[in-house]
């Protein structure tokens, strides 16, 4: 049955909600702060935000994207994050219509925003989201799909594979070159998804932070060595692989 349009306007409207925590969750998670307590404010003068100040995208909107008192600027990842997650929320919806389906997504891409967010800034993959994932991803695959037994396959591939790529790299360089942060993203996207998903992830996160990497080494904005938050490729490619990752797959398995 098709969601009507009230249906999907409250899913953007509880997206953008949701999307405000996530802010949270970015903001705090690698200071090690708790995403609970105490009530946001604002990071320059740590004044308490009044309700109205904390309306997702509007409160930005109105403010100019500045503090009301001390009048420091606020990110535009906080609109961005918030708009997203409505978007996704709404979509998710009109896909799969108020299923286990549908919360199993949505839970799912939350995590996916939240990582991009923090590796892009931090080159870190917070375990608080990954390892969780990893359960909660395989306890709805016991009701929904991909099924347990893609889960299971997906997390030990998603997992090992990278893990086989970190310990060549490190035996063959002596140096790090993936940090276990991504090895724990990818079996949770492995988890949720399933394995096949789970390759087609990270081939499109591999083309891209090829493409990135290759691009800054011609910019001059960085060489061979260059610290690239890979975890971000990896959310690129799982929510790709989550929409239309299946008829790419179908479309695929016809060319042979």
């Amino acid at each position: 049955m098709t969601p009507t349009i009230a249906g999907l306007v409250l899913a953007a409207v509880a997206g953008a909600v949701i999307g405000s925590f996530l802010n949270v969750c970015i903001y705090r998670l690698p200071l090690g702060r708790s995403i609970v307590w105490p009530a946001s404010a604002c990071p320059s003068c740590t004044r308490a935000l009044s309700w109205y100040e904390n309306v997702p995208v509007l409160s930005w909107a109105v403010l100019g994207g500045r503090c009301r008192t001390c009048r420091a600027s606020i990110s535009v990842r906080y609109p961005i994050v918030e708009l997203l997650t409505a978007v996704m929320c709404a979509g998710a919806f009109w896909l799969y219509g108020p299923s286990a389906l549908f919360l199993s997504r949505f839970i799912f891409g939350c995590a996916l925003i939240v990582l991009f967010a923090i590796d892009l800034e931090h080159q870190l993959l917070p375990n608080s989201i990954t390892l969780p994932g990893i359960v909660v991803g395989f306890a709805f695959s016991l009701i929904t799909g991909p099924g347990w037994s893609s889960s299971l396959i997906g997390i030990l591939v998603g997992g090992g594979v990278l893990f086989a790529v970190a310990e060549g790299y490190y035996r063959l360089r002596h140096e790090e070159g993936l940090g276990m942060g991504d090895v724990k993203m990818l079996a949770m996207v492995g988890a949720f998804l399933g394995w096949p998903a789970t390759l087609m992830t990270l081939m499109m996160g591999s083309i891209a932070g090829s493409v990135v990497g290759v691009a800054m080494i011609a910019l001059k904005r960085g060489d061979m060595k260059y610290a690239l938050p890979f975890g971000t490729f990896l959310a690129m490619g799982a929510a790709l692989s989550a929409t239309v990752g299946p008829h790419l797959l179908d479309w695929y398995i016809k060319q042979w």
